[in-house]
């Protein structure tokens, strides 16, 4: 999918946007969704999952309220994807789904990752959800109000969502009692800045990683509690996803080898 700005300048731009105006999106614009869903690349393992544009009048049941998770206003559509759980396919998940949100930055659409706040049951029957089946993460989509709602600044305050730890604590060099600089990481500097940049589930940042040569091995940092409050999603494992995501799109356009 092409948009009209590189991925650097889409992370760049990427924000969690929790307020919506209540307006159907135009046909075209379902239409580029739609497509966009249909495109996404495999992820890091190739595990599979599948996403799908959801409406909220879809939600015949009245007992369902679309919309007012995660402190999220005025959405009247989300993009909902499942998969079988397993450790390899979180991450794949992470990676698909950011692809796909930085695809709608592209379109001028808002997004939000959902990962904790919203109850899964209730989009179950809309995307088919099979026994062996987990909703991991879901994101509201449309056009975002011009001003943040006062909610959204302070849950955007209260998570330090613009805070971004510092170089020493994510990125090591070749151990973890090196930590790396962005003069040594060198031409790499750029796509790790894009992994450091990534947004997280409470934006805990759980990524370490660890340039060796040509290589950079990535590590998951536990953070106590979430396996405990979300037993059947890794969430921590989704945002790796997202920082592989972040760093493979950001290294291809810097036109580096690999994968």
């Amino acid at each position: 999918m092409n948009t009209k700005f590189s991925y650097i300048d889409l992370i760049h731009q990427r924000s969690s946007r929790r307020s919506y105006k209540p307006e159907a999106l135009p046909d075209k614009i379902q239409d580029q969704i739609n497509e966009i869903i249909v495109t996404i690349p495999t992820g890091p393992f190739g595990t599979d999952s599948s996403f799908r544009l959801i409406h909220k009048s879809m939600a015949t049941d009245q007992k369902i309220k679309l919309g007012t998770y995660g402190f999220i206003s005025g959405a009247q559509y989300f993009i909902v994807g499942k998969t079988i759980p397993g450790d390899e396919a979180f991450v794949d998940y992470g990676y698909r789904m950011e692809w796909i949100i930085l695809q709608l930055t592209g379109l001028e659409l808002g997004t939000c990752w959902l990962g904790g706040t919203f109850t899964r049951s209730e989009f179950a029957s809309l995307v088919d959800l099979q026994e062996n089946e987990v909703i991991p993460a879901i994101t509201p989509v449309g056009h975002a109000t011009v001003s943040r709602s006062i909610r959204d600044r302070l849950i955007r305050i209260g998570a330090g969502s613009k805070k971004r730890k510092p170089w020493p604590e994510l990125f090591f060099n070749r151990d973890f009692e090196k930590p790396l600089d962005e003069i040594t990481a060198g031409k790499y500097a750029r796509a790790l800045e894009m992994v450091r940049l990534a947004p997280s589930a409470s934006n805990k940042q759980p990524w370490r990683v660890v340039k060796s040569d040509n290589a950079g091995h990535f590590y998951l940092q536990r953070r106590a509690g979430y396996i405990r409050m979300f037993p059947a999603i890794d969430l921590q494992r989704v945002d790796i996803g997202i920082a592989m995501c972040h760093f493979e799109l950001s290294a291809r356009e810097l036109h580096f080898n690999g994968h």
